[in-house]
């Protein structure tokens, strides 16, 4: 297997953190799920979208696009719209300013055969900004870490940007934009190159030589998720098994600092709870016995052989099949579009408090007021 496919840019944040778990990883096959189709469709929009925007010409993919609806369509208008009012803002200080959409860059001079494609460059003297779009829903995408200040993945990016572009940009300054609207998120993050080189000098190129050798520690965390041995290794157990020194015992039994360390890895603990009956079903599947467990069929619910079928012989009995319902708004807005929506309903929508939800003080939605506290004084 070649060394870029080892130490792509996208897994950077997994093999930063965890640098054997590049080898250990080998030996389980690559697999494409409906998601990362679903999203490659919408990158491919993306491109055409923003190139379209700048006024060049590009074949319209969309009769191609396995997984093109309208909420694509929107989310992917609002990325170039993202796209176009960053460009503009850097027009103004620099007026040869250029887009670069889905660039292919390098980064081989920290990272042996590394390469990435990055879905837009803004490139103007002394700055550099890199856009990436994610159209998943499921995990929120931030520009900047706390383990190393920028998102790797777009810090690589950004050192591709400098190795290749800096003789002509004259690069002091990189942004670095997540536009990921399916979770109403825009992030920014912007670092000096002498921020940027000293990450990939101190950090960078010595864990990617770690991660070629098998070397280094093993270390579970929330960058686990898309480890393709994520099910079976063995530092992700003892790190979640931590928690059963615990007894699961009821919470009244638990001192509030105990209570606390199980906050702080119940979500990995479930995920990775899952991660492994999924892998075990799945090699049960194949013909691995588990001992004390067996496949069997699980239940289902009875389904019509055909809705048309069904419904016309509802109408023929004199009945109506159908029930109309007012669509919500995520619906309503794909019927639209987001600018036609707010056009037309903005004024009708409202947004009542949301249920009181446990989360990291890292997260960076203010803490609500103490409501017994308040109902008290009420």
């Amino acid at each position: 297997m070649p060394q870029h496919a080892r130490l792509n840019s996208s897994a950077s944040y997994r093999w930063l953190n965890c640098p054997p778990s590049v080898l250990l990883s080998e030996k389980y096959p690559d697999q494409t799920s409906p998601y990362a189709m679903q999203g490659t469709d919408a990158h491919t929009l993306c491109a055409y979208l923003v190139e379209k925007a700048l006024g060049r010409d590009s074949p319209d993919p969309t009769e191609n696009l396995d997984y093109y609806d309208q909420e694509m369509q929107n989310c992917a208008e609002g990325y170039a719209a993202f796209v176009m009012e960053e460009y503009g803002k850097i027009k103004q200080t620099c007026s040869d300013a250029d887009v670069l959409i889905e660039q292919r860059v390098s980064f081989a001079q920290w990272v042996p055969e590394g390469l990435g494609t990055a879905d837009c460059i803004i490139l103007a003297d002394g700055v550099a900004e890199v856009i990436d779009y994610k159209h998943g829903l499921g995990i929120l995408v931030s520009a900047e870490t706390e383990e190393f200040g920028g998102n790797p993945q777009l810090m690589c990016y950004c050192l591709g940007v400098i190795q290749m572009f800096d003789g002509i940009y004259d690069i002091d300054t990189v942004k670095m934009a997540i536009y990921q609207l399916r979770r109403d998120n825009i992030s920014i993050h912007t670092m000096t190159k002498a921020e940027l080189l000293r990450f990939a000098d101190e950090v960078l190129a010595p864990t990617a030589q770690l991660a070629l050798k098998g070397e280094g520690d093993f270390k579970a965390g929330s960058h686990c998720q898309f480890c393709k041995a994520k099910a079976t290794c063995r530092k992700r157990a003892e790190y979640n098994l931590e928690l059963a020194k615990y007894d699961f015992a009821m919470p009244a039994e638990l001192e509030d600092y105990e209570i606390d360390a199980i906050l702080m890895r119940i979500d990995q603990f479930t995920s990775w709870a899952a991660d492994v009956k999924e892998y075990a079903l799945n090699q049960a599947l194949l013909g691995t016995d588990y001992g004390h467990f067996k496949v069997v069929e699980g239940r289902s619910n009875r389904k019509y052989v055909s809705d048309d079928d069904v419904a016309s012989a509802v109408q023929k009995a004199g009945y109506d099949p159908y029930k109309k319902k007012l669509l919500g708004i995520t619906a309503m807005t794909s019927l639209l579009g987001k600018k036609k929506f707010e056009e037309l309903l903005g004024n009708l929508t409202y947004k009542p408090p949301g249920k009181p939800t446990l989360v990291s003080k890292t997260d960076k939605r203010p803490p609500m007021k103490n409501t017994a506290e308040n109902d008290f004084k009420e």
